[in-house]
């Protein structure tokens, strides 16, 4: 059986084509890292975008309701005020008046307590839609968390392989140098 002759030159020859190997698995595990990345940062931007798009008409609403609502509110003040000169100035009708301003003073109450209703209602569903962002977020972030635990253990199972494929490279050579020596 004829013995393989192992210079120097084969063996860093063997060493540089080992390593180029490894250096473009790694290359191209790196591009896919990147590949990955890319997609996951547009699908995050398209989602932030989304939620955008569906919390601003809430809010708008919202903020039209409050100022609306402050308009009324003007409005009845304005009225109360109105309300007062005239009793002031017709004193023979003060108890049907009385009656009247009770009555309207009763649907005031009713509006702001419906108005108030509104307000509730609507932020609370501000609160729920916030609660909804911070769950989709959360779930995000946790995705891009397992995504990035997934590429670190595909990148370093090939490269704990290709340590072993080199010990192994280095174990058969160094055997091989010691049954050399031997031989001489």
């Amino acid at each position: 059986m004829p013995m393989l002759k192992l210079d120097n030159q084969t063996i860093l020859l063997a060493f540089a084509v080992v390593t180029g190997l490894a250096v473009l698995l790694q290359a191209f595990m790196l591009l896919a890292i990147s590949i990955t990345l890319r997609k996951a940062a547009h699908s995050i931007r398209e989602e932030i975008g989304g939620l955008r798009a569906s919390l601003m008409p809430v809010i708008y609403d919202s903020q039209e309701l409050i100022a609306s609502s402050r308009e009324t509110l003007a409005s009845a003040q304005e009225f109360f005020a109105n309300a007062q000169g005239l009793l002031t100035r017709v004193s023979p009708k003060v108890e049907e008046a009385a009656g009247d301003v009770a009555e309207i003073a009763h649907g005031l109450r009713v509006q702001t307590a419906q108005m108030q209703s509104s307000v509730t209602e609507i932020l609370e569903n501000v609160r729920k839609q916030s609660s909804r962002v911070d769950h989709m977020v959360s779930g995000v972030l946790d995705s891009a968390d397992r995504a990035g635990d997934f590429v670190t253990d595909i990148v370093s199972r090939p490269m704990r392989q290709i340590s072993g494929v080199l010990a192994f490279a280095k174990a058969v050579i160094e055997s091989l140098r010691g049954s050399r020596a031997q031989q001489r």
